[in-house]
């Protein structure tokens, strides 16, 4: 028996790895299904007018590369539909959707020479919705143009740094490349229409590619490299100007209010009897008639108090402070004139 006999069929492990991005995927050849495809598959999608000229020019070369795996590929103009389908030919299950997606990115205005690259086994897509994640359409606007940057500058150094093609077009951003640069993508953009600024991802990105270089901190945390954003914008909505302190927070209910026979009780009121108790309201009536009687009579004879007379050392302090606070009228006069004097010489 031959060497490679013995060895027998390579076994695939099924331990659990660190990192799945650097595992190979092997690739499909045409050995592994040589009795192709039963049924036949079909897509089809629309796309907008202003796509039809350049469709129609490109179209010859759609059909020539989709050819080389055994589809084929159809252009109505009527419907303003393209339709790819598999043939009798066709070997290869996932081709079908790999060109689904390329004739997807062709109506999303991505050119032919970067959407064919789909068709390649370590080459995905991703279409982003983001219509609908700003409600206002001054603000999408804003941070739509904050995504592509002046000049394309922020697009262009999201594309170098995750090596995929963006698209940003109308409500949707196209992104086409590996299957890892297309998660950061989504994710810078996802967060930058939640407002955070497209610089700080790409800023980490950088980062990272530099500490990937550095063998020692392959095993360590990153986090602390990292930049942090910080959200500094303030909530608009009108404070309340009196604002309610809340109580702190106490398991046990409030005490209950004294009733009238509990207070009848602790005054010892409620073990009297009638006679006792209208005596003693009498009493009360009357203290309360002598206080009023009394502050009535104040306020009569308030008139009639004689005023209080100062004393010796009270009325000469008096007399200095009037004779500090006048003014000497000729002095003043004399300045005056003096004054004019030198303003007409």
């Amino acid at each position: 028996m031959s060497d490679n006999e013995d060895e027998g069929p390579t076994k695939l492990s099924t331990e659990p790895v660190d990192n799945a991005w650097s595992m190979k995927i092997p690739a499909f050849k045409e050995e592994d299904n040589p009795h192709g495809l039963i049924e036949e598959s079909s897509f089809a999608t629309l796309f907008p007018k202003y796509r039809e000229k350049y469709l129609r020019e490109v179209w010859p070369l759609v059909q020539q590369c989709v050819a080389e795996h055994h589809l084929k590929a159809e252009l109505d103009l009527i419907e303003g539909s393209m339709v790819v389908k598999t043939t009798r030919k066709t070997w290869d299950p996932y081709i079908i959707l790999k060109s689904r997606d390329m004739i997807k990115l062709m109506a999303r205005s991505v050119p032919f020479e970067q959407a064919k690259r789909v068709l390649q086994d370590d080459v995905g897509c991703d279409i982003i919705k983001i219509g609908n994640l700003v409600h206002k359409k001054e603000k999408f606007v804003k941070r739509r143009q904050r995504l592509i940057g002046p000049n394309g500058a922020t697009l262009k150094s999201i594309e170098l740094l995750t090596d995929c093609y963006v698209l940003v077009q109308g409500n949707t951003v196209s992104a086409l490349g590996p299957y890892k640069g297309l998660q950061q993508v989504r994710d810078i953009v996802l967060e930058t229409m939640n407002n955070v600024h497209p610089i700080y991802n790409i800023k980490a990105l950088m980062i990272k590619r530099e500490l990937m270089k550095d063998p020692q901190l392959a095993n360590e945390d990153w986090s602390r490299f990292l930049p942090k954003f910080k959200n500094k914008n303030i909530s608009k909505r009108k404070q309340p100007k009196v604002k309610k302190t809340k109580k702190e927070y106490t398991p046990f209910p409030p005490a209950q209010p004294e009733s009238k026979i509990d207070k009848q009780l602790a005054s010892g009121e409620y073990f009297l009897n009638q006679e006792q108790k209208q005596a003693k309201k009498q009493q009360e009536r009357s203290a309360k008639q002598a206080e009023a009687a009394k502050k009535q009579d104040e306020r009569r004879n308030k008139d009639f108090v004689p005023p209080k007379e100062d004393g010796p050392n009270e009325a000469a302090d008096r007399k200095r402070q009037s004779d500090d606070n006048k003014v000497d009228v000729k002095a003043l006069k004399a300045k005056l004139l003096k004054a004019n004097k030198k303003n007409r010489s």
